[in-house]
């Protein structure tokens, strides 16, 4: 299963919550990768021990989808992010 997971104001509310969750997916066999609507310049920090997409403000799930990664559950504060853009 892939777990798609949002990082500001998801991952970052409870960053010690979310690496228990990341580590326990991980034993089970998951795959858990950071998405987040950040420009690639604009790093996380510290950086994740998970593959991070940036999507430069564009829709989520069209952004993954075109790297090839079709997330089986997202997880994110700001659902409509997947389908949509925000301008910048």
């Amino acid at each position: 299963m892939i777990i798609a997971l949002d990082y500001d104001r998801t991952y970052t509310r409870d960053p010690g919550l979310w690496n228990e969750f990341i580590a326990m997916a991980e034993l089970m066999g998951h795959k858990v990768v950071c998405v987040t609507m950040r420009d690639n310049t604009e790093p996380i920090v510290p950086e994740l021990t998970i593959q991070t997409y940036y999507t430069a403000r564009a829709a989520k799930g069209r952004h993954l989808i075109m790297a090839g990664i079709e997330p089986d559950i997202w997880i994110d504060d700001d659902p409509l992010s997947i389908f949509q853009g925000k301008q910048s």
